[in-house]
Order: structure tokens, then C-alpha cells, then sequence
């Protein structure tokens, strides 16, 4: 039987591991599989340790609030594995809760691959020496990537992106729209204020905000909103009934990209869901907002001036980017006036997005399960 573990704290993590665990099984008969993960990753029959909530957490401030938590999970997962070391360990994203179970892991013997490369290339430049140390094998998503790994001769792997290789190259906004019971004739805004709840209460004030400055000046709009399960949907729910009680916001669960290819523009958090409306060409603007003491740590150490996929992957700001004190009501509400009033700059935005999703159209679960399989064997990964 071939044992893999797996650890990821969050959905985007949660559908990457799905994605490469599916792959997996049509290679391999006899598999198990089990860490933390959520829904998606349970579905492939993945043995839940701990539930993936329990990792979902952003900031540095924020970590340090449950950190004696996160350390005790940690401390068990290294316990169980040691005493029972899987053929593999992989960790997805994550990589402050990561980087350490995987050196722990490898220095015991055990073969470990880091699923979405750390944000080195934007940031904390000197956790290099940590990921050497730590993995066996880097699997990457975007193309620039592999350039610093290489320089430090630690073994990875360009995979591409899964969302590419899932979404349809063009949008079909009308049958998203019928799905979903949304008027074909109005404008539609979407409202994405993230999946993480400590994201949401903190992004969704100013987008609820600003989407009622919009409405008292474009009379056709309809907003929507989508989240991964009902909890985050009732945090986001009741905010909006508190605030803007006379703005309706129809709520989908589990629909994120039906929702994404229902919308004429989007309003959303930065992560992967800046990713999702790229693929499905569709004008945004991305915003975000950290606790004060983590946003000025992370402005210390950052090393690239964008936040959004859209915008590193271009190399220039090609979407408008509201951060921290610029995520305000009235700012928000002004970058989404100036989308509504200017097909010309949506018809760019949209040319700019089919170029780059091409790049990132790897058949990425096949390319993953691949390497996985690769460093398993102990073959070379090319």
C-alpha cells in the first residue's frame, strides 16, 4: 500500500490536494491517505486528523493569538508520523506551519514535497535556507517561480496551475446566470471577501460599504456573493444585514466560480480567487486588509509592489489594487465607477488575462501526481 500524508489549512489548499490525490489513485490501486485537509480532500477518502479550520488562520498577530494551539496539532502530527512514517509527506502552502513538520519529517527519513512555493520571490527571502532544508521537492504554479530554487539547487517542479486546466477558456456568463437565477439584463457585481472569517469580518464592511455608494449611482446593479460553506455565508450575511440592510446580496455556497463567470466586474480579496477571475477574464478589483501590526511587518520584508496574481504575474499593475488604508468604501466604490463607465479599459484588462492564462495550462494534477510518483521511485524529476 502506498501512504501519503498530506497537511493543508485552507479551501484553495484543500482543492489542490483533491486534485493531485484523484490523479494519484487512477496510478495506484492500494493508497491511504490522511492529515488535515477539508470537504474536497475528505471526499477522495483522506483520514481527517484534525479539521482544517483549526489552520486557517492569516497574519502575524494572528498567529501568535493561537499559537500554543497550533503548536500542540503540530506536535501530534510529528508524533503520529514518526511513529507510523508515510511513504511521503506533503505539505500545501501553509509554510510557517509547513516548512517545520516537513524538516522535522525529513531529517527522520522521510521523503517531503512543499506543494506551492513560498512566497519567496515577494518576501521573506531568507526562509531559503529553511525550504533546503526542509524538502525534497518544490511543486510550483506560476512560471517564475523556478528561477530562485534553481539558483539555490533545490529541486522543483513547474506544474501549472489546476484552476487553468479546470475552468473553460470562455466564460459562459449567460448559463451561469440561468444556474443561478440572476437577471440576464442587469450589471452584476460580485462580492468576494475571502474564506477565511478573520478575512471576512475585516474585508466585507468596506466592500457591503461600497457597494451601497455604487447602487445610489448605477440603477441596474445586482450584487452577489459566494463562499465555501455556510458558516463564512452566515458571518458575511449577518454583517450585511447589520450595515446595509437595504442592499439585497443573493448568497451562493460552493459556487465560487459559477458566481466569478456570472459577474460583469468583481470586487474581491486578494488570494486565489484574484486567480479564478483572471482565468475567466473578468475585470476586478482586488483588495485587502491586514491587522496593523502584521501589515507593517509584512510592508518591512515585502520585496515586490503587488498583492494580486493578476499583477505579479504581469510584472506591472493591471488591476486596481485597494490595500490597507486604501481599503476604503469610497475608493472602492470610485475603482468601480471607473470600470463601469470605460468598456475600452475592460476590454484590455480582458485581452491582458487571456495571455496569461495560457501560461498557466500545464494539466497540473497529472504533472504533480507525476513528480510525486518520481521522488517516491527516487527517479530524477525533470
Amino acid at each position: 500500500m502506498l501512504r501519503i500524508a498530506i497537511v493543508t489549512g485552507e479551501p484553495s489548499g484543500d482543492m489542490l490536494g483533491a486534485g493531485l490525490v484523484h490523479e494519484l489513485s487512477k496510478r495506484v490501486k492500494d493508497i491511504s491517505i490522511e492529515g488535515i485537509g477539508g470537504e474536497k480532500l475528505a471526499n477522495e477518502h483522506m483520514n481527517i486528523l484534525f479539521p482544517m479550520e483549526k489552520l486557517s488562520v492569516m497574519g502575524f498577530t494572528e498567529v501568535l493569538g493561537r499559537y500554543f494551539e497550533l503548536k500542540d496539532i503540530r506536535e501530534k502530527l510529528i508524533k503520529h508520523f514518526l511513529e507510523d512514517p508515510p511513504d511521503i509527506f506533503i505539505g500545501i502552502d501553509a509554510p510557517d506551519f509547513n516548512l517545520f513538520l516537513e524538516k522535522k519529517l525529513r531529517n527522520a527519513g522521510i521523503k517531503t514535497v512543499h506543494y506551492v512555493s513560498p512566497s519567496i520571490w515577494a518576501w521573506r527571502k531568507n526562509r531559503i535556507k529553511k525550504i533546503r532544508e526542509s524538502v525534497d521537492l518544490i511543486l510550483n504554479l506560476f512560471p517564475f517561480e523556478g528561477d530562485i530554487y534553481n539558483k539555490f539547487n533545490i529541486p522543483n517542479k513547474y506544474v501549472g496551475h489546476p484552476l487553468a486546466d479546470k475552468l473553460p477558456d470562455e466564460p459562459n456568463t449567460e448559463s451561469a446566470r440561468k444556474e443561478l437565477d440572476i437577471p440576464l439584463t442587469k450589471t452584476v457585481i460580485a462580492l468576494l471577501p475571502g474564506s477565511r472569517l478573520t478575512e471576512i469580518k475585516r474585508i466585507a464592511i468596506p466592500l457591503l460599504k461600497a457597494a451601497l455608494l455604487a447602487q445610489s449611482k448605477h440603477k441596474n446593479l445586482f450584487f452577489i456573493s459566494a463562499f465555501t460553506d455556510e458558516k463564512s455565508s452566515n458571518v458575511f450575511k449577518k454583517l450585511a444585514d447589520k450595515i446595509i440592510p437595504q442592499l439585497k446580496i443573493n448568497i451562493y455556497i460552493d459556487k465560487t466560480h459559477r458566481v466569478i463567470e456570472s459577474s460583469d466586474i468583481i470586487m474581491l480579496a486578494s488570494g486565489t480567487a484574484s486567480l479564478e477571475a483572471m482565468l475567466l477574464k473578468k475585470p476586478m478589483i482586488v483588495t485587502y486588509k491586514l491587522s496593523w501590526p502584521t501589515y507593517f511587518i509584512v510592508k518591512l520584508l515585502a520585496k515586490i509592489p503587488y498583492a494580486s496574481l493578476p499583477n505579479i504575474l504581469a510584472g506591472r499593475e493591471i488591476v486596481p489594487e485597494c490595500l490597507q488604508f486604501k481599503c476604503r468604501p469610497e475608493i472602492l466604490a470610485s475603482e468601480l465607477d471607473k470600470l463601469l463607465n470605460s468598456e475600452k479599459s475592460i476590454k484590455k484588462l480582458t485581452n491582458h488575462f487571456a495571455k496569461l492564462s495560457i501560461e498557466l495550462r500545464k494539466k497540473a494534477n497529472y504533472q504533480a501526481a507525476n513528480s510525486v510518483l518520481k521522488l517516491i521511485k527516487n527517479d530524477r524529476i525533470s
